[in-house]
């Protein structure tokens, strides 16, 4: 199977030597998004229920482009520079997914690209067309 490279200007644009997604076969591997607005490249807000939101969006719009919705994501990894806000990111996840809900994972780290509270990647399998 060949690697098919995702890309679409409604999520932001790489800042470095990674693609958004990379698909093989079905299974589609999504980069981390930071709560970068696509338009500006610029941090959504401070807040970070804002950040939250934007990050959603963004995983969203690199799904779609994937030909696939955020719902297909089978597992998704949240690095977080404050485990405080945990709470807030399950009630930004239940507005985005419905069950069955994806694996998960939460990371604290110290620090993020562009001072962003919020990142995230996963794994998303595409519906088969069979």
């Amino acid at each position: 199977m060949s690697k098919v490279i995702i890309s679409t200007d409604k999520a932001p644009a790489v800042i470095g030597t990674y693609s958004q997604a990379v698909k093989i076969g079905t299974t589609v591997y999504l980069s981390g998004q930071i709560p970068l607005v696509p338009e500006t490249m610029e941090l959504v807000s401070e807040d970070f229920t804002a950040q939250a939101e934007q990050v959603f969006k963004n995983l969203t719009a690199v799904c779609e482009a994937s030909g696939g919705e955020l719902q297909d994501m089978i597992k998704v990894q949240i690095y977080l520079t404050d485990l405080g806000q945990f709470a807030i990111v399950n009630e930004v996840m239940a507005k985005h997914f419905r069950q069955p809900y994806p694996a998960r994972a939460a990371i604290g780290v110290k620090q993020l690209p562009k001072g962003a509270q919020i990142e995230i990647d996963g794994i998303m399998e595409l519906p088969s067309t069979n």
